[in-house]
């Protein structure tokens, strides 16, 4: 049995126990961490007995194996350090954080510690991306031409989370960054990103935007078109279509249902789901069932510390282009 502890218990954070308690019988939450009373009254009510507002206390004082970092983004850095100076395996959310010195320093940190690392970019687990990556690896398309990318969300976050979000490349279109180097098993060599402000926010205020299209070239000489937006009226908009030399391989929206109607104005169909916990439900069992493995099979966890700088850099480069407005080379970057 795999004794895990979890700091965050946001809608991520909640999912996470829920998953481990009730679909994983190989692990469980034996304590937890929030600053809020209500979170912690959600953990005790899933079976978790060891409450904690201070992740120092909790890693000093409860017996465990691993922990899982769903806190917000600004606290990664802390907590990550904090957990990785225990010794304890770690299940860290995206990113592992907003500046590229610190990952680099996270990524030495747990080099050096010999623990387990994995990063929570649950996309890679979709079942549906499951199915087309295995198509890939067993070269399905021949040779891979381009890859198209649609990530458009029914409404944006907060401006209270907007602000210490890291804005669209570093907190939504990251996902895509990641999902891109991992169908194409190539790296990106140079971004260009073009975008602006369609919706109401004032994102302008924050440095922030809620619509973006990235072209990436990548060093085996194909391309991907990433399009982003938080202006989804229809529903939660996740589209992958992959061409190559023997045809394609693509995957379209989860709707609501499977009920469709016909009449005098054509055929009509449910709408995408609206939420991305719903969207992405399986895929969020998948990679902590993944990580569990890892553990009790001595395995390489499959998304690690190198794959999060990877995508950091990518994304500060879409960043840079939109500012520039040009062509922006990852090693500007790196």
């Amino acid at each position: 049995m795999i004794k895990i502890g979890i700091v965050g218990l946001g809608r991520i954070g909640q999912v996470h126990i829920q998953n481990i308690q009730q679909r994983i019988p190989d692990a469980q939450i034996v304590a937890a961490c929030s600053a809020t009373e209500q979170s912690l009254r959600f953990a005790a009510n899933m079976g978790v007995n060891l409450l904690f507002t201070s992740f120092k206390k909790m890693l000093e004082k409860v017996s465990m194996d691993a922990v899982i970092i769903a806190s917000p983004t600004a606290l990664h850095f802390e907590h990550l350090q904090l957990a990785i100076a225990a010794g304890k395996h770690i299940f860290c959310e995206k990113p592992i954080d907003l500046t590229l010195d610190n990952v680099q320093h996270i990524k030495s940190l747990v080099d050096k510690a010999g623990i387990k690392f994995m990063l929570g970019f649950n996309r890679r687990y979709d079942p549906n991306i499951l199915k087309i990556k295995q198509e890939l690896t067993d070269q399905r398309l021949g040779n891979i031409h381009s890859l198209r990318l649609i990530s458009r969300d029914p409404g944006p976050p907060p401006m209270d989370y907007i602000k210490t979000s890291g804005g669209l490349f570093l907190d939504m279109a990251i996902h895509d960054f990641d999902l891109a180097r991992h169908l194409m098993e190539s790296e990106v060599s140079e971004i260009y990103t073009a975008a602006t402000i369609f919706g109401k926010l004032p994102l302008k205020s924050v440095d922030d935007v809620d619509t973006a299209i990235s072209v990436l070239k990548f060093q085996n000489g194909s391309f991907a078109t990433i399009e982003n937006s938080r202006n989804s009226t229809y529903g939660y908009d996740q589209r992958v279509e992959v061409f190559g030399d023997q045809g394609l391989l693509a995957t379209g929206n989860k709707s609501e249902d499977t009920v469709y109607s016909a009449n005098s104005n054509g055929f009509h169909y449910p709408k995408p789901l609206k939420f991305f916990i719903e969207r992405y439900k399986e895929s969020y069992f998948n990679i902590l069932d993944v990580f569990v493995k890892s553990l009790t099979q001595d395995l390489e966890p499959e998304v690690t510390q190198r794959d999060g700088l990877k995508s950091l850099i990518i994304s500060l480069a879409a960043k840079k282009s939109q500012l520039e407005n040009r062509t922006v080379s990852l090693s500007e970057i790196n």
